[in-house]
């Protein structure tokens, strides 16, 4: 377990809020940016080909200094981790991590967010260094179209292989993540949900979004969630949940019958920049305000060039003290504008 030689910090402050009164409350760890997998709507193939370049192991963050981070991100107010990529369980020595981040005073949920496909290989050592959560991406049960959305990698059997280990694990409830895209995947929504109700596994259906560069977003292939909730709740009937806390990203209804729940993010049609407390730290470094950030601020420099806590400290609070993101409510004038967004598989979803 790496064991991190940091200098005293001073006690927890005032809330801290960014400048439309959003708390620090999150933090998305991502450990690596390869990824096992070429999904058209994150790593299209053809643009993540196989001479693509990713990041030196040099170049990322060693779980010392992600260590490091994530106290002095705890110091100013965070209390849910979530550990992403790329594809996270690409990283060696994950457990180790998760081990260190589970011990965290402060920390109240530590989760992972996986493709599935290497789950059932590390699934039992995760939850015994103390994991407690993870989310699967799982985009079809149909290995045609499952093969489609994944560029042509993995396997539907590899994923339920590690939702099943998952499970076995003890690494529950599970939370399964959809993407939905008109013409692709849109008429497969009922039996996604037939499959997985009445388990501890709940779907989240999320519209298609317009994440980074390179994935050739249109906004016709959106399908409203709303339209979703009308058809499963023409199949079962349901009732709207109250969310779980501030700034839950997932509308959740609760089947009738009892048979667990189904969740929506719906970032096109329905934002929800107003309530968002979550910021990203990328794998070499860099501290992103917003899934569609543009530019982040470099940790890793003032890190590795001999900053203390407390400077790391103020940097990162002066960044959230500024923070103004609101993309997903002002996305067709900034697309107008032509802002580019940093790539998702370099900070997480």
């Amino acid at each position: 377990m790496v064991t991190a030689k940091v200098q005293p910090i001073q006690p927890r402050r005032r809330l801290l809020q960014d400048s439309l009164g959003r708390p620090l409350r999150d933090l998305r760890l991502s450990v690596i940016d390869r990824c096992n997998f070429r999904c058209p709507y994150c790593m299209p193939r053809e643009k993540f080909h196989d001479q693509y370049r990713f990041l030196k192991s040099s170049e990322r963050l060693d779980f010392t200094e992600l260590l490091r981070l994530t106290r002095l991100f705890v110091q100013l107010g965070v209390v849910k981790l979530r550990v992403t990529g790329g594809e996270p369980l690409l990283r060696a020595g994950l457990a180790d991590l998760i081990g260190d981040l589970t011990s965290l005073p402060g920390i109240e949920d530590v989760a992972l967010t996986t493709n599935g496909v290497l789950l059932a290989q590390h699934a039992a050592e995760l939850r015994a260094a103390g994991l407690q959560r993870v989310t699967v991406s799982l985009d079809s049960l149909d290995p045609g179209v499952f093969a489609q959305m994944a560029g042509g990698f993995g396997s539907v059997q590899d994923v339920l292989e590690g939702i099943a280990a998952a499970r076995r694990a003890g690494l529950s409830p599970i939370k399964l993540n959809t993407v939905v895209q008109r013409g692709i995947n849109d008429h497969q929504v009922l039996d996604m949900v037939g499959h997985f109700r009445a388990t501890d596994v709940t779907v989240r259906f999320i519209e298609y979004m317009d994440v980074g560069n390179r994935n050739d977003w249109n906004r016709e292939r959106v399908v409203p969630s709303q339209q979703l909730l009308e058809r499963i709740r023409a199949r079962w009937p349901l009732t709207a949940l109250e969310p779980a806390y501030r700034g839950e990203v997932a509308r959740r209804y609760a089947f009738d019958d009892g048979g667990g729940e189904v969740g929506f993010i719906s970032s096109v049609t329905q934002p929800f920049c107003g309530n968002c407390s979550r910021a990203r730290l990328s794998s070499d470094g860099r501290f992103y305000t917003c899934l569609f950030a543009a530019e982040g601020t470099d940790l890793r420099a003032p890190l590795r060039g001999g900053a203390s806590d407390v400077e790391l400290l103020e940097l990162i609070r002066a960044v959230w003290e500024r923070r103004a993101d609101r993309y997903s409510e002002l996305r067709d004038n900034l697309r107008a504008r032509g802002v580019q967004h940093v790539e998702m598989n370099y900070v997480g979803g």
